[in-house]
């Protein structure tokens, strides 16, 4: 199906129905110079990664699906900005819709109050502003390994960050206001224990919440995930997920949950010029974001109405665990840690730290520029850590680079064996 063309022949009707629209030739470019400014656009954007095909399996990154593509560009003829229902009256009553659908994903009630957000960056320093404003007093406590948005965000908050090993016993100590657990981490997609994390609050008094934004989504599989974590959000304080990773949405699309609408209060503000058309609430009245894309909205709105999500999810676990079966027979590369979603690591078989290092970048160049190309990352883990899991590697250095490969589309599963020759073959020479 041409769904582009749905998009136009939508955006066409809307147009129409207004009346006869004028010109000016002020908005006509040049055709001279829009063609050299495109073709040299075109050629440029050429130097892209192949994000769209399996041989790239480096970062979390892929294109938008035909649907949401149709719906953003349609929504985006008509540029509404979800602020206010005044500029974006159909766009906000989708977002409200969406919102609601994730809500209920996660096993939040009907009446959670959350919004749309430009990114899951966003996302967490909303959340983490409530946090504040909550608990003035205390700090936020997240493991070591979440994602290095919180620390940054603390220091944005002025709150004090407390980053460790072992998140119960500062919830315990009486410092720490709210805890964040990871729903599936960026680096390895791994996923904390937030069954444990809900228990530490009715023990210790703290505020869950759960960066899920990269995770989130894997809620919809009870069979291949870590069923009891995904299943505790559900009595989480606040979580944020990015339907721009595995919602197979464009980016510039988080969310921001919070189970007790309650904390509405703590957005309170007022802009005379901007909620002036409606009774009803804005969605800049419980956003720290002013402006934001309407058809952020409309593509997700499009996108989960028209797919399951769920089975493309699982393709990607399978495939992670599939490749992460050849790896373990493979006498050339070895297995960092087991996937518990679509995230393999591995690097090449070397006894010493160093090697391995040395290794994992070589494997990465060589495979980015060989006339059959593969796309990989690396991830540099801590020393300690390391040698915890792989105590017969000489520990030379004091951190490690490994490979690292993110499955996140389904196109992948069947591409598996291919990833693993290739890589294979470069880490062999």
């Amino acid at each position: 199906m041409d769904y582009l063309a749905r998009a136009l022949d939508a955006v066409a009707a809307w147009r129409e129905a207004a009346g006869p629209l004028p010109t000016h030739p002020a908005l006509a470019p040049d055709p001279e110079r829009f063609e050299a400014a495109f073709a040299e656009f075109s050629a440029r954007m050429a130097g892209s990664y192949p994000f769209h095909h399996p041989r790239y399996a480096g970062q979390m990154l892929k294109p938008p699906h035909p649907v949401a593509i149709a719906a953003y560009t349609a929504a985006m003829h008509v540029n509404a900005n979800n602020h206010a229902l005044d500029g974006g009256p159909a766009t906000s009553a989708l977002e409200v819709e969406v919102v609601r659908d994730l809500a209920r994903m996660f096993g939040f009630p009907d009446d959670a109050l959350g919004h749309l957000t430009s990114s899951g960056t966003i996302a967490n320093l909303e959340a983490l502003w409530v946090a504040r404003e909550l608990h003035p007093e205390k700090a936020i406590a997240f493991d070591s390994g979440a994602h290095y948005t919180h620390s940054r965000m603390c220091a944005v908050l002025g709150v004090e960050a407390i980053a460790t090993d072992d998140l119960e016993a500062a919830c315990a100590s009486g410092r720490v206001g709210t805890v964040v657990v990871t729903a599936g981490t960026t680096g390895l997609g791994t996923v904390d224990p937030v069954e444990e994390a809900v228990r530490w609050r009715s023990e210790h008094g703290v505020r869950v919440h759960v960066d899920a934004a990269y995770g989130g989504f894997f809620t919809l599989l009870d069979a291949l995930v870590p069923v009891r974590s995904f299943r505790a959000i559900a009595d989480a304080d606040s979580v944020v997920v990015d339907p721009h990773k595995h919602g197979l949405q464009p980016y510039g699309c988080g969310a921001v949950l919070f189970r007790n609408p309650g904390v509405g209060r703590l957005y309170q503000h007022d802009s005379p010029y901007t909620y002036f058309t409606s009774g009803d609430l804005h969605l800049g009245e419980i956003s720290l974001e002013c402006s934001r894309a309407g058809a952020a909205a409309a593509a997700l709105w499009l996108t989960l109405r028209s797919l399951d999500l769920a089975p493309i999810l699982a393709a990607g676990v399978r495939a992670a665990r599939a490749w992460a079966s050849l790896i373990g027979d493979s006498d050339e590369l070895r297995l960092h840690i087991e996937p518990q979603l679509d995230i393999v690591s591995y690097f090449p078989d070397r006894p010493r730290a160093s090697e391995i290092d040395a290794a994992s970048e070589r494997v990465l160049n060589a495979g980015m520029t060989a006339e059959d190309p593969v796309y990989l990352s690396t991830l540099r883990i801590d020393g300690a850590a390391f040698a915890a899991l792989h105590p017969d590697v000489e520990m030379d250095v004091d951190g490690v680079r490994v490979l690292r490969s993110v499955l996140m589309k389904p196109e992948h599963e069947p591409f598996v064996p291919w990833l693993h020759e290739r890589v294979t073959s470069i880490a062999r020479r």
